[in-house]
C-alpha cells in the first residue's frame, strides 16, 4: 500500500488566526461579501437594503401583491384585536394596552424586518412571564401606575438586549434554549395560562396571585361559592365554538378563515348579548369603558433607577430571551416553507428596536406570534405589508371603534386565551424527542413540571440547566472508541458497532471523537490507560506478541490547548515506559501545529509515526514488527 506523506500546516500569523476565528464566530453568514468589488453607488444602496429591508422589495411592489396582503392583513386584524385585548388582561395591564401594541410595533418591523410571513403582536408566553414577574412586587390592583411603568421599563430593556444580541452578532446565545426545553416550557406555560383563565371562565372574583398548579386549583375550588352559572354557560359555549373552528381549520387548512375570524366574531356576538340583555347586571363582568385615541407616548414612565431597577431588568431580560427565540423560530419555519432566507442577527435587531419604540409609545413586550404568523401564512400574505394593513386596522379601532367594546365579557376574551395556547401543547414532537433522545425528553419534563409547579422562570432555568450539563458532560466525557479492520477491506470501525469488525495483534487502535482540552485531559488520560492495561491483558490471554503500537485516529479532534497537548506528551512518556509507540493518524491543521510547537525535541511527532489512515500505518507498521505481517 502507498503511503503518503502527512505534511504540516501552512503558516499563519497569529492575527490571521485570530481573524478567522472571531470572522466564524460573529460572521459565519459573511455579510460584507456583497459589498466586495461593487462601485460606491451600488455599495451605499445595498448598505442601505441590508439596514431596511423594506428597501429591498418596496420597489418592485404590484398592485397584484398589494391584493394579497390587504386579504392577509384585514385578516390576522381580525385575530389580533381580540388576542391583543386579552394578551393585556393576561399580563396584568389594562386591555388598551394590547391594541396599543398591535399597532406601533408591527410598522416598526415592516420597515426592519426581513420576514415576509411573521405578524407581530402581544404573544401569551411573554405576556404571562411579564405580568407574573412584576406581581411578584408590585400589586397591578393596588398600585397599577407603577406596574404600568415597571411594564413599559421590562419592555425597554427586553429590547435593548435583543437589538444588543443582534449588533454584536452574539445571537448563538439563545441557541442554549433546546427544542425539548421549548417544547417543554411552551407546553407547561400552556397549562399555567389556560389554568389562570379559570378566573374569567368561572366568574371568581377573589382569585389566587400565584402561578403554580396546585395554589390555583386550591383556590378555584375554595371559592365556589363565587362560581357564576351564567359565566359558565357563556364561557363553555363559547370555548367549544372557538375548539371547534380551530379544529375545522386543523382538518381543511383552507378553511383557515374561519379560526381567524371566530375569536372576532366571538367578541362582536358576546358583546351583543351583553348589551341586549343586560347581562352584566346579572353576574357576567365586563372589560368596561377603553380609551379612545392612538399611542400617547410613555417615555416619561420609564423608570431606570430606584428599588425596582433590578426587577425591570430581570424580567425584561428573561421575556427578552423567550419572545425572541419564539419569534426567530417562526419566522425561519415559515421561511423555510417558502424558500427564502431570514437573517437571524437582523430579525434580533428588528424586534429588538420595535421593542424600544414601543416601550416609548405605551406598548409592552411583542414578537412575531405563531397563530397569527399561521393565519398570515395561509391568508396567502407576500411581503411585511401585511402588517402594515393590520396595524392600520388596528389604527382605525383605536380611533373610532373602541366604545364598541365596553360590554365585552372578559369570560369570551379568556375563552380566545385557553383556544390560542392549546396549539402550544406539542404532543406529536414530544413522541418524536421520546424516540430520539430520552435525556432530552427529561429535560423537556423538567421544563414542562418546573413550570407547572415552581414557575416560569425556574422552570425555564432547570430545563436551561440541564441542557447545559449535558453539553458538559459531553465535553468533559468524550467518546472514545476501539477500531477494528474490517476484513477484505482497509476500512478500520468501531468494534462494538461493527460485529465482523477484527483487531489487529500487536496495535490498538483508538478514535477520539471530541477536542481534547481542560474539561477532558485527565478524564483521556484515565480512559487511555484502562484501554491500553484491557488490551495488554487480552494479548498475554490470546497469547499474542506484546502490545507494541498505540495508534490515536484524530480527524474527530477539532482542536486542543495547553492541558490537551499536555495529555499527549504524557502519553508519550507512559507508552514508552510499556515499549509501545505512539502513533497519530489524521490530525488536523490546527491541532498538529500546536503539537508540533511543543514538541521541541521531536519525541512524539516524528515523521514515521504520523499518518493519514489507519490503513496506512497499519502496512507501514507492519513492516516494523512480525506481528503485523500477516495484515
Amino acid at each position: 500500500m502507498e503511503v503518503h506523506k502527512v505534511v504540516a500546516p501552512p503558516h499563519r500569523s497569529t492575527a490571521a488566526k485570530l481573524k478567522t476565528r472571531l470572522k466564524e464566530t460573529f460572521f459565519p453568514d459573511d455579510p460584507l461579501r456583497q459589498f466586495r468589488g461593487q462601485p460606491n453607488r451600488t455599495k451605499l444602496i445595498r448598505a442601505a437594503q441590508y439596514i431596511f429591508p423594506i428597501l429591498q422589495w418596496c420597489p418592485v411592489y404590484s398592485f397584484r401583491l398589494l391584493k394579497s396582503d390587504v386579504v392577509s392583513g384585514l385578516t390576522i386584524a381580525s385575530l389580533a384585536i381580540p388576542q391583543g385585548i386579552s394578551y393585556a388582561k393576561l399580563a396584568n395591564l389594562p386591555p388598551i394596552v394590547g391594541l396599543y401594541s398591535s399597532f406601533v410595533p408591527p410598522l416598526v418591523y415592516a420597515v426592519l424586518g426581513s420576514s415576509r410571513d411573521l405578524a407581530v403582536g402581544p404573544v401569551s408566553i411573554a405576556s404571562l412571564i411579564l405580568g407574573s414577574m412584576l406581581r411578584q412586587q408590585v400589586s397591578p390592583v393596588d398600585n397599577p401606575l407603577l406596574f404600568l411603568q415597571l411594564a413599559f421599563s421590562s419592555t425597554f430593556f427586553a429590547g435593548l438586549f435583543q437589538a444588543s444580541l443582534g449588533i454584536l452578532r452574539l445571537g448563538f446565545i439563545i441557541d442554549f434554549l433546546s427544542k425539548a426545553t421549548l417544547i417543554g416550557f411552551m407546553a407547561g406555560a400552556a397549562i399555567i395560562v389556560s389554568l389562570q383563565q379559570l378566573k374569567a371562565l368561572l366568574g371568581i372574583t377573589h382569585f389566587t396571585k400565584q402561578m403554580g398548579v396546585v395554589p390555583v386549583l386550591s383556590s378555584v375550588f375554595h371559592h365556589t361559592n363565587e362560581w357564576s352559572w351564567q359565566t359558565i354557560v357563556m364561557g363553555v359555549c363559547f370555548l367549544l365554538f372557538l375548539l371547534g373552528t380551530r379544529h375545522l381549520s386543523m382538518k381543511k387548512p383552507k378553511l383557515f378563515w374561519v379560526s381567524a375570524g371566530a375569536p372576532l366574531l366571538s367578541v362582536i356576538s358576546s358583546t351583543l348579548l351583553v348589551f341586549v340583555f343586560r347581562a352584566d347586571r346579572h353576574g357576567i363582568s365586563v372589560i368596561g369603558k377603553l380609551q379612545e385615541g392612538l399611542n400617547p407616548p410613555s417615555w416619561n414612565m420609564l423608570q431606570f433607577h430606584g428599588s425596582h431597577l433590578g426587577l425591570v431588568a430581570k424580567t425584561g431580560l428573561i421575556t427578552g430571551i423567550v419572545s425572541l427565540t419564539e419569534g426567530i423560530a417562526v419566522g425561519r419555519t415559515f421561511a423555510a416553507l417558502k424558500n427564502y432566507h431570514v437573517d437571524g442577527n437582523k430579525e434580533m435587531i428588528a424586534i429588538g428596536l420595535m421593542n424600544v419604540v414601543g416601550s416609548a409609545t405605551s406598548c409592552y413586550v411583542t414578537t412575531g406570534a405563531f397563530s397569527r404568523s399561521a393565519v398570515n401564512n395561509n391568508a396567502g400574505c407576500k411581503t411585511a405589508v401585511s402588517n402594515i394593513v393590520m396595524s392600520v386596522t388596528v389604527m382605525v379601532t383605536l380611533l373610532f371603534l373602541m366604545p364598541l367594546f365596553e360590554y365585552t365579557p372578559n369570560v369570551v376574551l379568556g375563552a380566545i386565551i385557553v383556544t390560542a395556547v392549546i396549539g402550544l401543547i406539542d404532543l406529536p414532537a414530544a413522541r418524536h424527542i421520546w424516540r430520539i433522545d430520552k435525556f432530552d425528553f427529561l429535560v423537556m419534563l423538567c421544563a414542562f413540571f418546573g413550570v407547572i409547579f415552581l414557575s416560569v422562570q425556574q422552570g425555564l432555568a432547570i430545563a436551561v440547566g440541564l441542557s447545559l450539563f449535558k453539553l458538559l458532560m459531553q465535553v468533559a466525557r468524550p467518546k472514545t472508541v476501539i477500531m477494528g479492520n474490517i476484513p477484505g477491506t482497509d476500512v478500520y470501525r468501531n468494534l462494538h458497532h461493527y460485529k465482523e469488525a477484527q483487531r489487529i495483534p500487536g496495535v490498538l487502535v483508538l478514535s477520539i471523537e471530541s477536542a481534547v482540552n481542560f474539561a477532558n485531559s485527565n478524564y483521556l488520560t484515565e480512559r487511555t490507560s484502562r484501554w491500553i492495561e484491557e488490551c495488554e491483558e487480552e494479548e498475554a490471554q490470546e497469547k499474542h506478541s506484546s502490545l507494541r503500537f498505540l495508534i490515536l485516529e484524530m480527524s474527530a479532534v477539532s482542536g486542543v490547548d495547553t492541558n490537551g497537548v499536555s495529555f499527549f506528551k504524557e502519553l508519550k512518556k507512559t507508552t514508552a515506559k510499556k515499549n509501545i509507540e505512539l502513533v497519530f493518524v489524521n490530525p488536523l491543521s490546527e491541532v498538529m501545529e500546536k503539537l508540533q510547537r511543543a514538541d521541541e525535541e521531536e519525541e512524539f511527532m516524528r515523521p514515521e509515526f504520523l499518518f493519514l489512515t489507519v490503513a496506512e500505518a497499519v502496512a507501514s507498521l507492519s513492516l516494523k514488527g512480525p506481528s503485523l505481517n500477516n495484515v
